[in-house]
């Protein structure tokens, strides 16, 4: 059965056990959100074949321009991770409850900012990815849609990160369940014109992820202005606190640097793909192989946000022989589970790329080529995702930033424009596979130096009484 897991749990309990119990409902989260971007992907496979490879490749190359832009307040999200976990940890409810609150108040701020300048430049932003004229034609399309919901997608994401880091990953789940599904019933609908509707396209896909993350973050605002669900957020606290704006800032802006450069890493890398002799081929079997490599990390993921809230509470609690025994465990696990994932993932791969898009034999052969490269990094990759964890819920973002940049700009960069000049699609896929081995043996280092193991908070005595936005500073 699923269900929240208790703060005497998580400072007390199997740490093992109490890892499954809080990544279970985010893995239910995180398998919804993987097949409602598979759902998109699949109809937008199934439009006529004229159009089906130059849709698929258009919102491939959309999402690493939406996820640069977003990328920074994703960063500043892991200072709310910190701070409420360990102020939970400590027995701190007034500062958590208010460093969730000025969390989403920079959030909201940077919601409405980032949609005009995605809303403005989104042309420009495409025609530096690919120069197929189609391609272009249908990611402006989907972006300019988007990106109107992403104050929508900024409030959703910092109330799974806030309630996740309080313990609580059933309630993010149950918000998921509800608005994923919705979307799911909605894509084939608007993509296809079912019902009597017009078909829109792609336009369509976009159209149905607005209006469900609308409905999202509405939800979101009314579990915590009400405070059912253990975090509540006053409208007094929203006004932006300078003390703890810095505090933030502080915390989150390493977070927010390595998610941006890997951001905008992943755009010069769709760029770089977008610039081979078969692009829209090697783009659509990339979205396709993206996606289905996203279903290996929906535990992996899971975990990790696990792992953070263990570490956080931990920490404040002044558990430190726990806090070792966790990352240890963690680790072990995340490695374990990528290795096995990624032999399923190759037995599988021909019949999955068959499923999304079965009328080009060329998109399906070379997608079969990326998987069956790619997945050697894969296990790498969990080592990368599980350290980071460790650090995010200690709140030392500049390690993990370290660990981004080398990965995106040191290593699959470069290794990918020069292995593709010879090479081509498949020298790309080689010079992904490659960094995310050399990224993880950073990563290792900085394991072992350990400064994983340091609150950010004060030591603070557990006290159960909430306090003012005065009291705060």
């Amino acid at each position: 059965m699923v269900r929240k897991v208790t703060r005497s749990e998580i400072l007390n309990g199997n740490p093992v056990k109490v890892m499954f119990a809080l990544s279970l409902p985010i893995m239910v989260s995180q398998l919804l959100q993987v097949v409602y971007n598979l759902t998109d992907t699949f109809w937008l496979g199934h439009l006529p074949a004229s159009q089906s490879g130059s849709a698929v490749a258009g919102m491939q190359i959309s999402w690493p321009l939406i996820w640069f832009l977003i990328a920074f307040s994703a960063g500043f999200g892991m200072a709310g991770v910190a701070l409420v976990s360990q102020y939970m940890g400590a027995g701190d409810r007034g500062k958590a409850d208010f460093s969730a609150a000025q969390v989403m108040s920079l959030a909201i701020i940077l919601g409405v900012s980032t949609a005009v300048i995605g809303a403005l430049f989104s042309p420009l932003f495409a025609r530096f990815v690919t120069k197929d004229a189609e391609v272009v034609k249908n990611a402006v399309l989907y972006l300019r849609i988007i990106f109107l919901g992403l104050p929508f997608m900024f409030i959703a994401g910092v109330f799974q990160s806030v309630l996740s880091a309080e313990g609580d990953t059933v309630t993010p789940m149950h918000v998921n369940l509800f608005t994923i599904t919705l979307n799911i019933v909605l894509d084939p609908i608007l993509i296809l014109g079912l019902l009597g509707f017009p078909r829109l396209g792609i336009r369509g896909a976009a159209l149905a992820t607005v209006f469900c993350q609308g409905i999202a973050s509405v939800m979101a605002l009314y579990i915590f202005f009400s405070g059912k669900r253990g975090i509540r957020i006053y409208l007094k606290d929203l006004l932006p606190n300078l003390t703890w704006m810095k505090k933030i800032f502080k915390i989150g802006l390493p977070a927010a640097i390595g998610s941006g450069t890997t951001a905008f890493g992943f755009l010069v890398v769709i760029g770089i793909i977008g610039r081979v002799h078969n692009a829209e081929v090697a783009l659509a079997a990339y979205g396709i192989g993206d996606r289905m490599i996203s279903l290996e990390f929906i535990i992996v993921d899971a975990l990790s946000t696990a792992i953070a809230t263990l570490i956080g509470q931990n920490l404040g609690a002044n558990l430190t022989e726990r806090v070792s025994e966790i990352a240890k465990k963690g680790l072990l696990i995340e490695i374990a589970i990528t290795l096995i994932e990624s032999v399923l993932l190759f037995a599988l791969r021909v019949p999955l790329f068959k499923l999304f898009i079965p009328d080009r034999p060329d998109i399906l052969s070379e997608g079969a080529k990326f998987v069956t490269i790619f997945m050697i990094g894969i296990p790498f990759f969990g080592i990368i995702g599980a350290i980071s964890a460790l650090f995010g819920g200690s709140g030392h973002n500049k390690p993990p930033m370290i660990v981004d940049i080398v990965r995106l700009w040191v290593l699959r960069i470069p290794l990918a424009f020069l292995l593709s000049l010879k090479y081509g699609s498949v020298g790309i896929w080689w010079g992904m596979a490659l960094s995310n081995i050399g990224a993880a043996l950073i990563a290792f280092y900085f394991y072992f130096k350990g400064d994983w193991k340091k609150p950010v908070i004060e030591e603070a005595v557990p006290n159960e009484t909430p306090i003012s936005a005065n009291s705060a500073e």
